[in-house]
């Protein structure tokens, strides 16, 4: 299975990790990413304003790219995303060419030098496309078992919302991500923030705010038996792995648990070569955990 693949600005900077886990699951498992022919950068944040057309651009040029690789490639028009804001930012705008003529014309018309968008491709977050492949294509790729772990599933703010982005058919109270990491083996645990904000871009200005979410929501999941908390946002990833030095700094009672990459542990259960996962980019070291569990040698 082809299908085209945008992987956005985060992923071949602080999130290497998070891009080589995911492409060495879904090779694993038969998938070929088909890295857009030519790419830029989404905008990083959908638009609200009803009249900021312009902001729309740069997402929309992504679904063109999308739409002529797919059909020189003879592939289904499809286009995965990694990064929850990649994805939030991709799949709003195609939402709304979708669903208004009048801005798609102004938008084609003002890329006059570019190919009419058809407003016919299909955005998927690999949490989707993996959902899709099936539970039981999981359980049987797994070779080592993440019974061991207690898990956290975070979702935060762009996998969800607004409804018309969301992965999960119940964007209050997901569990596509859990499915998932239970097919591996793994335990997971309900708590009440898996869908909160972790602070975002507040992070820049005001760190002792987001260092504030990241101690709620670690404390919420450690008090409910988590060994680490997995995801699929780069954003929320520093803010719940960097951010934990801050936190603790006003919480001296706090403890620390590794942040991981939803790929990085299907990579380990996959039996994939866990110097290809990334374990070495966090700020909290997963690897004693990981060795504790027996599911890494060293």
């Amino acid at each position: 299975m082809e299908i085209a693949y945008y992987p956005g600005c985060t992923l071949r900077t602080s999130a290497k990790n998070f891009e080589s886990s995911s492409i060495a699951v879904a090779d694993h498992l038969g998938i070929t990413f088909k890295e857009l022919s030519q790419w830029n950068c989404c905008g990083t944040v959908y638009s609200l304003a009803s009249d900021d057309l312009m902001k729309h651009l740069a997402p929309v040029r992504v679904l063109i790219r999308a739409q002529e690789d797919n059909k020189e490639n003879g592939l289904d028009n499809k286009l995965v995303t990694l990064c929850s804001m990649c994805y939030n930012t991709v799949k709003m705008a195609n939402h709304l060419v979708k669903n208004d003529e009048e801005k798609l014309d102004t938008i084609n018309q003002f890329m006059d030098e570019e190919p009419d968008y058809e407003a016919d491709v299909n955005v998927l977050h690999f949490l989707q496309l993996l959902d899709e492949i099936g539970i039981d294509r999981i359980k049987e790729n797994t070779k080592k078992s993440l019974e061991v772990l207690n898990l956290a599933c975070y979702y935060g703010c762009y996998l969800l919302r607004p409804e018309e982005a969301s992965i999960d058919e119940e964007p209050e109270a997901p569990s596509i991500m859990e499915r998932i990491m239970e097919a591996a083996g793994a335990r997971t645990i309900d708590y009440p923030f898996k869908n909160e904000c972790c602070g975002s871009y507040l992070t820049v200005t005001e760190k002792k705010y987001t260092a504030e979410r990241t101690y709620k929501i670690i404390s919420s999941v450690v008090n409910r038996g988590a060994d680490a908390i997995v995801l699929s946002c780069p954003l929320c990833a520093f803010n719940l792995d960097r951010r934990q030095k801050q936190a603790k700094e006003l919480h001296a009672n706090m403890k620390s648990i590794p942040i991981f990459y939803f790929p990085q542990l299907l990579g380990l259960a996959f039996g994939i070569n866990s110097n290809e996962l990334g374990f070495n980019m966090h700020y909290v070291d997963p690897r004693p955990l990981l060795k504790e569990k027996r599911l890494i040698k060293r």
